[in-house]
Order: structure tokens, then C-alpha cells, then sequence
């Protein structure tokens, strides 16, 4: 049973045009949810032919896949970057798949502990979840894409037992931290590894990973062996409707195989021994959809599920104009973004940048801007990116204190979606510089 007064209510309003929740039972037909790498034609959720283009971002290389000096003499692969969206269940996706174990190598060098405002996000994160689910100390919790720990962290120190799953070097971290993880992609077998040593899970999370997976039929077979019969499988990514209201045309990269609605994502669940029942707008990465989804068909979820789904189409994630009007914006801020760079390059001051996420190799490559513009990128200390070069345009990244120590004219928050704590921890520093933000729009701070 669910939680009393958390997901049942009595009667929820119309969900029409959308397709009604599922009845219990009832089992719609099932598209092929593993989708191979290479060119995708069909919708990954619900296998909709007839795809329509959001953005061509060209060909760009894989935005986490840095290079090393001597990287820079040789060949460097990039692939289609192409955002497109599906009129049935509003999916957005990208239209060619790179294998991910190409994608997510070992040397990925992505960090979530790095960053103090995840890290604190995280915490806050972990007490939501056990609030909202009532979960009881001592409950096993499993984060699928573990990275370094942080999260389960969170959830050890509030008394529960965690394991991880991450298949990335990255791994090792959270062993240091005391973290039991199996560095292993998460598969129907690693599900009953874990069953087999702990017990089925109360909870299991994926934060920003269920967006990234090609195999979404293993993984969601494999939750429905790990999450035990009254748990939970909690999920949060990019949510689709502050990606287009935000022109964040930057979170379109290689990883990011899908930008969730969430009608896309009762559809998937639909299809499956699990049941949407309650949804949330959240702040993280400039906007995240955060989901809980209960084991078991035919629970009736929270009435915030039917009042967002109302909110997606009354937005217009039914109208093909609403993502004609992100091209043309996104196009426009592009030239925009490009003449600033190459005014203050005119000047002799050129603009430097702060921070380096996998979203600013989207940024830079789609404008074309390489050292000639953006002459370094200043990175944290702790940062496993230093030293390294961009990939594509090839900028080095060097620790941020060259920013304090140099003082340059311009500096670009390019984690932008946390410019104001970044800001006041750089004028904390002594910066004096000017702070330009580049999206939603151009603005100095």
C-alpha cells in the first residue's frame, strides 16, 4: 500500500487527450526499449514514426570525452547532434545513439562531490525521498549512476542501508567514502546480485542517468527484480518544459539521449509492473522533473500527476510551433553570443570562462568558439578536468585561480545555471571582472 495521504486521492480530473492512466492489468503493446547505437528513426518511448526536428546542433564531439595534450596531433570523432520530438508522447530525443560504453568510458571524468551546490542539493534530495515515501531507517536504498557516493551519503547518514551501482572509474570515489559500489552497468543481473546479498530495495534512485540509458528495457527489468513489491524507483533529469522556456539548447548533448515529459514518462511505465504516482518541479540544472514511480499496477497516483500532464499540453507540447519558436530563439541568441565573443577579441579583451560542465562543449562548439575567443577555462582545483583540453574546439582548462591571479576584462559563467552562487564565491575571491551569463539570455551580473 502507498503511503496514507501522500499519493491517493479520490478522484482526479480529466487527463483527456491524453492517454487515461493505465487500468490495472491492462498491458499495452511494447515498443523495443533497447535501442541500438546509430541512427534512430523511431521514438524511443513509443515507437512514433513520424519524428520532428527540434535543433541541429551539427556534428559535435562527445562533450565529457576530454583530450590530453598529445591528443590534440591526432583524429577526434564527432557524431550528429540532433534534438527531435515525438507528437504522440512528447518525447524529446536525440536521433543518433553512440554506444555508451564510448559515451561513459572509464576515464569519464564527471564528479558530482566537486560541485557545492549539488552537494548540497543532494542532501536535500535524500530527505525529500524519505519524507514523501516514509521510508523506515534501516531500508535498503540503491542509486543507479552512483558517481562519487554523494547522494548515498546523504541516505547513509539518515540511516539506511545503500549500495551503489556506477560503471565509470569514477566508482572508486565513492568506495573511499565508505560506499559498497559494484562498478558494473545496471542489469537485470547486477538487480539480483544485489537481491541476493541485501534483499529487495525500498528505494532505487537514478539522478540525471535515466535520461542518458539506451538499454531502457534491461534497466527497467532490472528494477522490477531490485525494488521490492511496496517500493519505489525514484527518478530526476532535465525536465523538457524549462529546456525549451529556457532556451537551453546546451543540454543537448551525446549523454542526454531523451528530455523528459512527463507524459513520455507515464507512457514508458506504462508499459511496464510500475505506476507513475507523483511528480515534481525542481530547481537542479536549471530545471529538473523529479518522479516517483510505485512497483505494481493500477495505483492511483497523486493528482499533481494529472495537473502537470494538463500543464504539458496547455504549454503546447502537443504544437509543433512551440519547438519552431526554441529553433529560431536558440539560432538568434547563437549569433548573438558569437558577436559578443568576437567584439571583445576585436578589443584585445577577450572573454575567459569559469567552470566547465558537459553542457559548455554543446555552447562552445554550436558557436564555433575555440582559444582564439575564449582563450582558457578556469575550472575548480579538486576538478579531474584540469589540465585538459576542450573537446572540439580544443580550450585548455586550467584552475580557476589564473581567473583571480589574471583578472581578465570578460568571464562567461558557463555552469550558468548556478551563476549567482558561482559569482558570489568568485567576488568572495577578489574578482573584479565582468560576469556575463550566456543563457536564457545574455545578461551581465
Amino acid at each position: 500500500l502507498l503511503p496514507e495521504n501522500r499519493f491517493l486521492v479520490t478522484e482526479l480530473p480529466s487527463l483527456a487527450p491524453h492517454p487515461p492512466i493505465r487500468e490495472k492489468n491492462a498491458m499495452p503493446p511494447r515498443p523495443e526499449h533497447n535501442i541500438p547505437s546509430g541512427t534512430v528513426t523511431a521514438c524511443q518511448i513509443c515507437g512514433c514514426q513520424d519524428l520532428h526536428l527540434v535543433l541541429d546542433l551539427g556534428h559535435q564531439p562527445l562533450c565529457d570525452t576530454l583530450l590530453g595534450g598529445e591528443d590534440l596531433e591526432r583524429p577526434e570523432t564527432s557524431y550528429p547532434l540532433r534534438q527531435m520530438w515525438c507528437p504522440e508522447c512528447t518525447l524529446s530525443q536525440l536521433d543518433y545513439v553512440v554506444p555508451g560504453d564510448v559515451v561513459f568510458h572509464p576515464a569519464y571524468p564527471y564528479r558530482t562531490g566537486v560541485t557545492r551546490e549539488l552537494a548540497a542539493y543532494q542532501v536535500e534530495l535524500a530527505q525529500a525521498v524519505l519524507a514523501d515515501l516514509e521510508v523506515p531507517a534501516d531500508s535498503l536504498v540503491v542509486d543507479i549512476g552512483c558517481n562519487d557516493g554523494t547522494l548515498l551519503t546523504s541516505f547513509r547518514d539518515q540511516g539506511q542501508r545503500v549500495v551503489g551501482v556506477e560503471p565509470t572509474n569514477i566508482a572508486q570515489f565513492a568506495v573511499e567514502a565508505g560506499i559498497e559500489t559494484l562498478q558494473a552497468p545496471f542489469t537485470p543481473q547486477i538487480a539480483r546480485d544485489i537481491v541476493d546479498v541485501h534483499g529487495p530495495a525500498k528505494v532505487v534512485t537514478a539522478t540525471n542517468v535515466f535520461a542518458h540509458i539506451a538499454s531502457l528495457g534491461d534497466v527497467i527489468e532490472a528494477l522490477e527484480i531490485l525494488v521490492a513489491d511496496d517500493g519505489f524507483f525514484v527518478l530526476e533529469n532535465h525536465y523538457l518544459r524549462p529546456v525549451m522556456d529556457r532556451l537551453q539548447f546546451d543540454t543537448i548533448y551525446h549523454e542526454h539521449l531523451k528530455t523528459y515529459s512527463l507524459l513520455s514518462l507515464v507512457t514508458l511505465f506504462n508499459y511496464y509492473n510500475f505506476t507513475v504516482v507523483d511528480a515534481h518541479k525542481v530547481s537542479r540544472y536549471g530545471g529538473n522533473i523529479r518522479v516517483y514511480v510505485a512497483k505494481g499496477r493500477g495505483a492511483t497516483p497523486h493528482r499533481r500527476v494529472s495537473e502537470l500532464l494538463a500543464e504539458e499540453l496547455q504549454a503546447g507540447f502537443k504544437d509543433p510551433q512551440y519547438y519552431l519558436e526554441f529553433r529560431k530563439q536558440s539560432i538568434n541568441l547563437k549569433n548573438q553570443l558569437l558577436a559578443l565573443f568576437v567584439q571583445c577579441a576585436q578589443a584585445d579583451t577577450p572573454i575567459v570562462g569559469n567552470s566547465c560542465p558537459g553542457r559548455c562543449s554543446t555552447l562552445l562548439n554550436f558557436l564555433g568558439v575555440g582559444p582564439d575567443l575564449m582563450p582558457y577555462i578556469g575550472e575548480q582545483p579538486a576538478s579531474l578536468k584540469l589540465g585538459k583540453f576542450l573537446p572540439g574546439m580544443h580550450i585548455p582548462i586550467v584552475s580557476n585561480q589564473r581567473i583571480i591571479d589574471e583578472q581578465p576584462e570578460h568571464v562567461m559563467l558557463l555552469a550558468w545555471h548556478y551563476a549567482t552562487p558561482i559569482a558570489e564565491q568568485l567576488r568572495e575571491r577578489g574578482l573584479q571582472s565582468n560576469l556575463i551569463v550566456p543563457l536564457p539570455q545574455v545578461q551581465n551580473i
